[in-house]
């Protein structure tokens, strides 16, 4: 049992755990400065970003991948910008306008694109393919101190704990900075702080974490992952720092519960098939929401989170 355990359900179990909480540290952010459409917008302009890197260099290797999502993600705030300025309307309606048309181009030019040998199509784009993520070397949880063993496992797995790490170290530098342009962007105008190279780099995080999750869990659970666990913890508390760790346990419950009832749910429920592990999670994030929203103890606005 534990030998199964290991090799088919740990890998992608701590993939989803890394992709949920890697994409809600900076959901927090862009949830307090009203840009939550920001990470919606950024999970689907980085399909385009992929297909023309992938087109370019034939290959979904990670810095390709990064650089073009990269560059469709700074495209897309321009152009957000452009709509709003140009037909003056609502920054929710520009973004709404410009990431459905850019992740529809990614979807066209994916749908026309030799995608044949390798696994990038737009149910991939969509979902992932977090349960094929498993560790065949593993043969037990000795495999976890085996150097050759490890050699084996699935890429996806360092990949998002080294984006992990950059998320983490990078909001740690810019805390402070951060939280005071969150709060107060003139108040940080006035102390110096630059508060333009700010924002950009909040998006490039989202980004990072966005391209970084991509392949393994595709855009539905990156959405609700820069959201639900941010605006769940939203709920619980009114200090940033409290916030911020309630959002990280709420992703990884999401991701724990989300997977098992992926797996097992649709058996106890007397059915034969499971279902996609990255839509149930995102379900699980979405009632998680649901909860906090009718029982948390700041489900009543009273202000913005207090710095802490």
């Amino acid at each position: 049992m534990g030998a199964e355990f290991v090799a088919l359900s740990l890998p992608p179990l701590l993939i989803g755990i890394l992709a949920a909480v890697t994409c809600a540290l900076p959901g927090n952010f862009l949830l307090l400065r009203r840009q939550a459409l920001i990470g919606d917008a950024i999970s689907h302009v980085v399909l385009p970003g992929i297909v023309i890197a992938f087109l370019l260099t034939g290959t979904i290797a990670t810095l390709p991948m990064l650089l073009g999502a990269a560059g469709a993600a700074l495209l897309a705030v321009v152009l957000i910008e452009g709509v709003r300025r140009t037909a003056r309307i609502e920054a929710g309606a520009a973004m709404g306008v410009v990431f459905t048309s850019l992740f529809a181009a990614g979807v066209l030019l994916l749908e026309q694109s030799d995608t044949s040998g390798v696994h990038l199509d737009v149910e991939h784009a969509l979902y992932g393919n977090l349960e094929s993520l498993i560790w065949l070397d593993a043969t037990g949880w000795a495999s976890l101190v085996d150097p050759v063993a490890l050699a084996g496992l699935p890429s996806e797995l360092p990949r998002m704990a080294l984006a992990l790490l950059i998320v983490c170290l990078a909001l740690w530098l810019m805390w402070r900075p951060l939280a005071i342009a969150t709060f107060d962007e003139g108040f940080a105008a006035t102390l110096g702080l630059p508060v333009r190279a700010i924002g950009l780099g909040l998006v490039m995080l989202a980004a990072l974490a966005a391209v970084a999750a991509f392949d393994a869990v595709g855009s539905i659970i990156v959405i609700a992952m820069f959201i639900c666990p941010p605006a769940s913890a939203r709920m619980m508390t009114d200090r940033l720092g409290a916030q911020v760790g309630w959002s990280v346990a709420f992703a990884i419950l999401s991701a724990v519960l989300g997977y098992v009832a992926a797996g097992y749910g649709p058996l106890w429920l007397g059915f034969e098939n499971s279902v996609s592990a990255a839509g149930m999670i995102a379900t699980v994030s979405g009632l998680i929401l649901g909860v906090t929203m009718l029982a948390g103890p700041r489900r009543h606005p009273a202000g913005l989170a207090r710095k802490g």
